[in-house]
């Protein structure tokens, strides 16, 4: 049975303590968008949702956040447009090749407001926080994985060190649970 989870999963490299980020680029050969992200990412994970970009042919994308104040579109913002205006995450998607260059949370009252979700694979720079976890690993069916490869999915995810979820990291779980019990007044600020 062959699949490609994605390719930084499938070779995955270490982080480097201290790395300070690098610039995203997109897949275009002419006029490529450039996005700098001044920061190291954090919660990094394969992600099997089907709104997130993924290479051809892999069943995740890899995706992390960081800061919103921390990236910047350096050259060609010009090729950008939001993919799902309705979506929760508002993906700035380079109109030429299709990559997702950043996700953004426009939502004030969200949990994760003030973080952007960025591919660090697309950046040529070394040290970028590897995968720490799979979410949404089921949904890959939905993107139209074969439901059969599921264990053997499972268990490549965990042989390389990934835990899957069928939703987020347990920690960011309970920050979603956390906002939210706030919000509603269950718990105080």
């Amino acid at each position: 049975m062959t699949f490609s989870i994605h390719p930084s999963v499938d070779g995955i490299r270490q982080g480097a303590q201290g790395f300070a980020g690098g610039t995203l680029v997109c897949k275009c050969t002419d006029r490529p968008v450039k996005v700098a992200v001044k920061s190291q990412i954090a919660h990094n994970h394969a992600c099997g949702c089907t709104k997130c970009w993924k290479p051809k042919g892999a069943l995740f994308s890899v995706v992390g956040v960081v800061s919103r104040d921390k990236v910047t579109v350096t050259e060609n913002g010009d090729k950008l447009a939001v993919v799902d205006p309705a979506a929760t995450i508002q993906r700035h998607a380079c109109k030429v090749c299709g990559v997702h260059m950043y996700g953004r949370i426009e939502n004030t009252k969200h949990a994760f407001y003030g973080l952007d979700f960025v591919h660090a694979e697309l950046s040529a720079d070394k040290g970028w926080q590897p995968p720490q976890f799979a979410a949404f690993v089921s949904s890959i069916i939905e993107g139209g994985a074969d439901p059969s490869i599921m264990g053997a999915v499972r268990a490549r995810l965990k042989e390389v060190g990934l835990e899957p979820y069928d939703a987020l990291s347990p920690p960011l779980m309970d920050a979603l649970a956390t906002h939210a019990a706030k919000m509603s007044g269950v718990l105080k600020a």
